[in-house]
């Protein structure tokens, strides 16, 4: 047993020393070998004092590895026989050991002979497998050395990339300032179009309240006259004829009117409701939104110029009308 340990212990020198792409063990303090011995020495039963044997059937290097996993072989050897003359060592020192019979001195050492014999061709044996473990090592050594010079060249070349990428990098960083201060125009064009919207609904509905008191008025007023065509139609018929045509003009022309007006207040919508669309898409047409502030512009002149001539006071009234009116009485 104590070759095997030595066998393992040289051979996990050798494999390390040859072998540097090999994950190396984990390093295990003394502790926690200890830990671990006691726990393997538990779990065998063993709590006190203990004979060598049973000591090495329930402890070895390599159950200490595993349950470690893994470990310097010589510091658990060492940990291993330091605990092992603790526990053995308290029989030992009160047992008087005999000594050997000559006939069975004579088979153990035959027994050794065979055993060292045996030992000899399994170290010849490991010696051939180190040798082939280290002739295929410097192999792999030779492909990492060549997959070194691959990696160097591909760094070289990385970082010149890298060098491309920072100098792509700075220019975005300049086109994104440059952006930015775009944006930021734009932003304060698409609030001016806004606060251009919102004088357009307030002038919209001023219009919609004086269209709301144009049409009370001349209702209030055709109401008026109609009350007083039917008082004087049995003083004045022959005159009424003429007043009712003049009526029926007035009425007709008030209808033209209203029907101005609603059609006015139609379009003051639509145009409306093209400013609101044309301001939810101020963000993506900001190309546009000169020409589209133009327009509007001249919509609105347009609308108050149209508005200032039919605010304009109707029509002298004729000697007819004027008659009628000295003979009906006032209104309200």
């Amino acid at each position: 047993m104590l070759l095997n340990i030595l066998s393992n212990v040289r051979l996990d020198r050798y494999t390390n020393s040859f072998l540097p792409t090999m994950p190396r063990p984990t390093v295990a303090t003394p502790a926690q070998v200890r830990e671990t011995i006691s726990s393997l020495l538990r779990e065998a039963g063993i709590t006190g004092a203990a004979s060598a044997p049973s000591f090495r059937r329930a402890v070895s290097v390599r159950k200490v590895r595993e349950r470690l996993g893994g470990g310097n072989p010589a510091t658990i050897g060492h940990e291993i026989n330091a605990l092992e003359k603790d526990i053995v060592g308290i029989d030992s020192q009160n047992l008087s050991i005999p000594e050997v019979p000559a006939d069975i001195a004579a088979l153990m050492g035959q027994l050794w002979q065979a055993a060292v014999g045996i030992q000899l061709t399994e170290v010849l044996q490991l010696k051939l497998q180190a040798q082939g473990i280290a002739d295929s090592a410097k192999s792999a050594l030779v492909e990492e050395q060549l997959r070194n010079q691959v990696l160097l060249q591909e760094l070289a070349e990385l970082r010149a990339t890298a060098v491309e990428r920072d100098t792509q990098l700075a220019q975005a960083k300049s086109q994104n300032m440059v952006l930015t201060e775009q944006n930021t125009r734009l932003q304060n064009e698409l609030q001016a179009s806004g606060a251009r919207a919102s004088e357009l609904l307030a002038a919209q509905a001023v219009l919609e309240d004086e269209k709301t008191t144009a049409i009370a008025a001349a209702r209030e007023r055709y109401d008026g006259l109609s009350k007083q065509l039917l008082q004087e139609t049995a003083q004045q018929r022959q005159a009424n004829q003429t007043e009712v045509s003049r009526m029926t003009s007035q009425s007709k022309f008030a209808e033209k009117r209203e029907a101005t007006l609603l059609g006015r207040i139609e379009q003051l919508e639509a145009d409306l409701l093209e400013v609101r669309t044309q301001r939810d898409k101020a963000a993506g047409e900001v190309s546009a939104l000169k020409y589209v502030n133009v327009s509007l512009k001249t919509q609105v002149d347009e609308f108050l110029k149209s508005r200032t001539h039919d605010t304009a006071g109707p029509p002298p009234e004729g000697p007819a009308k004027r008659r009628g009116a000295a003979k009906a009485p006032p209104l309200g």
